[in-house]
């Protein structure tokens, strides 16, 4: 009997089969909690979610606005901003949508950003991502702070040149690995500080997400990135339920200092962000790192 692969590959019977195992496969992705099963409201309740206009952060702020809270959008590019902001309130019917622009990458933005919240806001109760206006949250408790990172904190190093960009290993996602590693030593450092406050810190992996952080990557690339994805990665909105699940979830209430996987379990970090010595150096660091002339930051972390 004579055959050629490209027989099977043009039977019928193959695209059937590639069909049911690629719903098979995305059908092993449900969470096994959802924020639509959480009946929590939070009318009355101020969040600031940042990177709000897109992907996680959209879906986060979108959740909360649901529950009726009262949302500032925390966004660099102002159109975006503005355009996540009507689609928001269009969807959920709350007007108490508000934007509010800050560039992560400028400490002067964020200052600027931190005072704009002081001066507004009466209260804030939940805040995503961010890590300004800490006085005025201590005044709004019970208050929940969270900090998205990532499994590959894992994979990053302890090495403080890298806060003045030196030494810094440009190999594919070092830098991002770094990174998340230093979000969750200072989340853990910042709940030790904040014990008996009523604001609880915590960090998270979202999960592999499919988000459009690969937009700037060459075709090739972002092509076989969305085509792994489609089958294991999980959405935008998949990748908000752990963000969402700390904020918000009974489960979480008074839980702090800790890290979250994307299943919204307790899980151990990575063993220097479970060193108290390392974050007390940590935190003090970034304290003298960005203590600029400009000491209107000084009381958003008193």
């Amino acid at each position: 009997m004579n055959w050629e692969w490209s027989d099977i590959y043009s039977h019928p019977l193959w695209m059937v089969s590639t069909a049911i195992l690629a719903i098979i496969v995305r059908a092993q992705r449900k969470a096994l909690w959802n924020p639509r099963a959480c009946p929590v409201k939070l009318n009355g309740k101020t969040a600031v979610v940042t990177g709000a206009n897109t992907g996680i952060g959209k879906f986060i702020a979108l959740d909360f606005a649901r529950r009726g809270a009262r949302v500032i959008l925390a966004c660099r590019d102002e159109a975006r901003g503005t355009a996540a902001l009507q689609e928001i309130r269009e969807s959920t019917g709350n007007q108490s949508i508000h934007l509010c622009l800050l560039d992560t990458s400028s400490l002067d933005s964020v200052r600027k950003f931190a005072a704009r919240i002081l001066e507004e806001e009466k209260e804030l109760h939940i805040l995503v991502n961010n890590a300004g206006a800490s006085d005025l949250l201590k005044k709004s408790t019970p208050v929940r702070i969270v900090n998205v990172s990532s499994m590959n904190h894992w994979r990053g190093e302890v090495n403080f040149d890298h806060f003045r960009g030196h030494n810094l290993n440009n190999v594919m996602d070092a830098t991002y690995n770094h990174t998340k590693l230093h979000n969750v030593i200072w989340t853990n450092e910042l709940a030790r500080r904040l014990q008996g406050t009523g604001v609880t810190a915590n960090s998270l992996h979202p999960g592999v997400v499919m988000t459009d952080v690969m937009r700037n990557y060459n075709f090739i690339i972002r092509f076989l990135f969305n085509l792994v994805g489609f089958f294991f990665f999980k959405t935008a909105e998949e990748g908000s339920f752990s963000p969402i699940y700390c904020a918000v979830s009974e489960e979480a209430e008074g839980i702090s200092g800790k890290y979250f996987n994307s299943d919204c379990s307790l899980v151990l970090p990575a063993p220097p962000a479970r060193d108290p010595a390392l974050g007390v150096k940590e935190y003090e660091f970034c304290e003298r790192l960005t203590a600029k002339p400009y000491r209107d930051c000084s009381k958003i972390l008193s």
